[in-house]
């Protein structure tokens, strides 16, 4: 009798293991807001900007980063957001421009609503980034994110694929992240062009963890190879889960880290028909 109550006890205790396991399965691998990259829709905005905002809002996107959009004043464009209940809580900015002065950026930031600030490029010549060009980065980067932090912005860096160059035991990108400080400056990842010079967005996401906030959710052609450039036809893009990008990889590790917002950012001439396949694809993702 009493052995027979043992092994009901045991029974009991490894079914509901299984039951507690079986609910856990199915759970969404995204659970973030959807996000876009205002760059996605450089087509459409030209079009019209309201009609634009409606479209991005039927997709079910509920936060954008960007910025002032020519065409509409800064304070109508966070109206029409605040309309449709769309947050930016990122913004871009120039790397010249924000090295002059921050006060446009912070201006714009604060009517926005935005917390980050995004840089996008690091102006370097065609012959290559170098040690110089990072350097001078991590020099105004410090600057210019230490006067944004005091105005409650965080400013974030966003890697291009050309800062992947070899230097001591690891890349020039190795050398921002681990001259810049951490107070002042962070970054966000663009897996492709991540992808795109050979690294891995994963081992990157896990080796600089909370460093990362903010990231650009895009996707690489099968077999393309890639490069230092910076730069590959935008054909080469994407919708997730088409491509060659471990995304649901990324997207673990990703929140792992910390990672607060997430981008789509579709660079293909296909966009308006990429962008739906992206969205279904990662709602598609589960434990």
């Amino acid at each position: 009798m009493i052995r027979t109550k043992h092994l009901l006890n045991l029974l009991m205790v490894f079914l509901v293991s299984q039951s507690l396991i079986f609910a856990q399965k199915g759970k969404p691998v995204y659970t973030n807001p959807l996000g876009i990259q205002a760059y996605t829709f450089r087509g459409s905005w030209p079009r019209g900007i309201e009609a634009t905002l409606d479209t991005i809002q039927k997709l079910g996107i509920t936060e954008m980063e960007g910025g002032p959009i020519p065409g509409m004043s800064t304070e109508e464009l966070r109206k029409q957001l605040d309309k449709r209940n769309i947050k930016m809580p990122s913004i871009g900015a120039d790397y010249t421009a924000l090295a002059k002065s921050t006060d446009e950026t912070i201006k714009n930031a604060k009517i926005l609503g935005a917390s980050y600030v995004m840089v996008a490029s690091i102006p370097h010549d065609r012959s290559g980034f170098t040690l110089e060009n990072a350097k001078k980065a991590v020099e105004d980067f410090n600057r210019s994110g230490k006067i944004l932090k005091e105005n409650g912005i965080t400013l974030t860096y966003h890697n291009h694929g050309f800062e992947f160059v070899p230097y001591e035991d690891g890349t020039l990108f190795d050398y921002l992240v681990q001259n810049t400080n951490p107070e002042y400056v962070s970054f966000e990842m663009d897996i492709l062009w991540t992808a795109f010079p050979g690294q891995d967005p994963v081992k990157l996401l896990n080796k600089y963890g909370s460093r990362w906030k903010l990231m650009h959710l895009k996707d690489l052609k099968k077999g393309v190879k890639g490069d230092l450039s910076g730069g590959t036809p935008k054909t080469n893009d994407v919708a997730l889960g088409k491509g060659s990008i471990d995304i649901e990889g990324v997207l673990k590790a990703a929140k792992k880290a910390g990672v607060k917002h997430y981008f789509i950012e579709d660079e293909s001439p296909s966009y308006l028909k990429q962008i739906p396949e992206t969205i279904a694809y990662i709602k598609s993702l589960k434990y």
